[in-house]
């Protein structure tokens, strides 16, 4: 039986989660499709999905809302994409960034029948080539597999994000440095991000995604 989350816009069955489909009938990534009482809901698998496997491992609220701006950084095919334009629905939007053409191809090929994303085709570092193409935004999401991570996080925040929203990142510790302990890399980029930022929630994402943690964020 599926039922309401803890999560706004997100739904539980077990541990399955699943968000409500903005466009009945079409699949992302072949992820199950659930009709309940007249709705159609989508699997949201937690393996492929980092933003899933933080709220299976805990996080209360992911401060994603329905009508939201959001702009995500490191959009890739767009599983998770898909699951963000579910939860801020018709009238939210999604500005979707990548700088890999083939990921981006797929991504507009996956995403075609959802009108409130925008693939961009950029690096998410080069901010000021994002200014014509972005407006200011609730929240930001960032999954992107560079070194400074932190470093072009912090840009966004500065260019794009409203002074009350909220920045969520996953970070992937062996694109920082192979050579150190995750969990030395993770207290690392706590200690950055509290330079700048309130941490609200911060999760590591086993068994879900090796090596991966996640933080919250909020605009001091």
């Amino acid at each position: 039986m599926i039922t309401k989350s803890r999560i706004f816009e997100v739904y539980q069955d077990g541990n399955k989660l699943y968000t409500v489909n903005l466009t009945p009938g079409k699949k992302v990534y072949d992820e199950q499709l659930i009709k309940q009482n007249n709705i159609e809901y989508r699997e949201w698998d937690a393996y492929g999905s980092k933003l899933a496997s933080a709220i299976l491992n805990g996080s209360k609220n992911i401060f994603l809302r329905k009508d939201d701006v959001v702009l995500y950084l490191g959009s890739a095919s767009g599983t998770t994409v898909s699951h963000v334009s579910d939860i801020v629905g018709k009238d939210g939007f999604v500005f979707a960034v990548d700088v890999a053409p083939r990921v981006m191809r797929d991504l507009i090929f996956n995403l075609e029948s959802r009108k409130n994303i925008a693939p961009i085709l950029e690096d998410a570092n080069k901010t000021k080539n994002l200014l014509e193409k972005i407006s200011i935004v609730d929240v930001i999401y960032q999954d992107i597999a560079q070194k400074n991570q932190v470093e072009i996080l912090i840009k966004n925040i500065n260019m794009f994000l409203k002074k009350d929203g909220y920045a969520i990142v996953a970070i992937k510790a062996r694109s920082i440095d192979v050579t150190k302990n995750p969990k030395q890399i993770f207290k690392e980029v706590r200690e950055k991000l509290e330079k700048e930022l309130i941490i609200v929630d911060y999760r590591t994402l086993e068994p879900y995604q090796r090596d991966h943690c996640f933080f919250i964020c909020k605009n001091k």
